[in-house]
């Protein structure tokens, strides 16, 4: 298969056709110079073949050059606090800007919107494809509708479970959290590993690319009906309805039971969004060190949704869209109207009790996260008039200048988590506890698709040194 390419060729090498009427529009277009387009699509195996042999080329000529040079200094803050800020980490697939938000191979939430390939065709029809996002992190490049198509159809071909997977989720606990459901099951499916196979069997180091990409299409493949089976067995009657048909948002969307197209494009937007933040976050970053011992990505990434499961990292939806709520009855309660006064004096009773506001605030951004924008967006097209949503609308007009006056929040705007939680609510996905599943489904994007230039750069075990609490004494007392 060959990539789209214009043809200026001179008449020597014409394409000889024997159809008169044919061969008559041919020349007419070859000697008035006008470019031909010949439409192949070349496939993502393909395309990320062409690119690895000089990605590799290139690193190890850049690290020859300027392996020594310093990127920066260490504090003891971050040292303590979590490694806030040290840059240590290569990250291919975005970057986190304080200032403007996250950008997905260097484009933008918006521009992404207008450029990737949708439903319904092209950029800028709906929201983004997932597969689009996949094709976009992955290669760097932006896709054409019909390279997208093939990533559909091949992820579709891999969502088949392992015959011992599914009597494994619907033989679960129903009291066992959703998230221990998923990275149970995702480990389970690690026997059909071929990454795991191909290290057993010797393959050059050079060539793990390979299998470790066949691995990620496949966990990516099958998260969904992963997912799906959890949702079903533990909140409904467990019957799985799939249409392979439509995308793999879609898809998803009918396998947990849903049937409305404006939750497929609610799927498609959440997906794209929570896909990727840079590598620092818990659950990239976990998926990154395991595997940089060279577990399979089917292991690495079951260790990143146990990262993802704890509560600083995954759950801070459901915790905004339960104090908004408690915040609707209070108010209910007391038949109090909301409007920006009252949303004002709220918030200043929850300050000053010591409390905080949910979803306001991010350890990086210093601006409106604008994956929360694009919710909003999504929100005044399709549910201006629902209740949640209008509190929602409200606490964004106040709440920024309220908590700027309080002086205590570096950022004080809001972020992703803050209008989540309200839209799913909105399309009847009330239950709480799963919503960090989807947050699941979407990561694997970004977490995944850094695990495979991992692999294709051969990017060492990572192993950073640590400091005992006397050492950072001794060395204080030094300095």
């Amino acid at each position: 298969r060959r990539s789209a390419v214009s043809l200026r060729a001179p008449l020597s090498r014409a394409i000889m056709i024997r159809t008169s009427s044919l061969s008559r529009f041919f020349s007419a277009r070859l000697s008035a110079k006008t470019p031909i387009r010949c439409f192949s699509v070349k496939n993502l195996h393909d395309t990320l073949g062409d690119q690895v042999p000089a990605r590799q080329a290139d690193l190890k000529a850049f690290k020859k050059d300027h392996g020594s040079k310093v990127v920066g200094e260490v504090t003891i803050d971050q040292v303590i606090g979590g490694a806030r800020g040290v840059k240590c980490m290569l990250w291919e697939t975005s970057n986190l800007d304080p200032e403007e938000g996250i950008r997905f191979r260097g484009y933008t939430i918006p521009e992404c919107q207008q450029l990737l390939p949708t439903f319904e065709g092209p950029g800028g029809a709906g929201e983004p494809l997932p597969e689009s996002l996949l094709w976009l992190l992955l290669t760097g490049e932006v896709p054409t509708k019909e390279q997208v198509d093939l990533v559909t159809a091949e992820l579709h071909k891999r969502a088949e479970l392992p015959p011992h997977v599914e009597p494994l989720i619907r033989g679960f606990s129903k009291d066992m959290h959703p998230m221990t459901q998923f990275s149970i099951a995702l480990m389970a499916c690690q026997t059909e590993s071929k990454f795991a196979k191909a290290y057993q069997g010797g393959t050059a180091k050079a060539m793990l690319w390979e299998p470790a990409l066949e691995d990620i299409l496949d966990v990516f493949a099958k998260l969904p009906k992963i997912a799906a089976l959890i949702y079903r067995c533990t909140f409904h009657d467990g019957v799985l309805n799939e249409d392979q048909s439509l995308d793999y948002s879609g898809n998803f969307s009918r396998m947990l039971g849903y049937t409305d197209p404006e939750f497929d494009e609610l799927m498609r937007l959440y997906i794209c969004i929570h896909s990727d933040h840079e590598g620092g976050n818990a659950s990239a970053h976990t998926t990154h060190l395991v595997g940089s011992t060279l577990a399979d990505p089917y292991l690495a990434y079951a260790a990143g949704l146990n990262a993802l499961a704890g509560p600083l990292h995954g759950l801070a939806n459901q915790e905004v869209l339960r104090w908004i709520q408690a915040l609707q009855k209070d108010f209910e309660a007391k038949g109090m109207e909301v409007n920006e006064k009252s949303i004002t004096d709220f918030a200043w009773e929850t300050l000053n009790a010591g409390k905080v506001i949910p979803g306001y605030g991010h350890a990086v951004l210093r601006k409106t996260d604008p994956r929360y924008t694009c919710q909003r967006e999504f929100a005044l097209k399709y549910m201006p008039d629902d209740p949640l949503f209008k509190i929602v609308d409200t606490i964004y007009n106040v709440m920024p200048g309220v908590l700027t006056e309080h002086g205590k929040t570096k950022n004080p705007y809001p972020n992703v988590d803050s209008h989540s939680g309200v839209l799913l609510w909105r399309y009847g996905f009330t239950e709480y506890q799963y919503y960090t599943v989807l947050f699941g489904v979407s990561r694997a994007m970004g977490a995944l698709s850094q695990l495979f230039w991992d692999r294709a750069l051969g990017l060492p075990l990572e192993r950073p040194k640590s400091v005992t609490p006397q050492w950072l004494k001794d060395h204080a007392a030094k300095n």
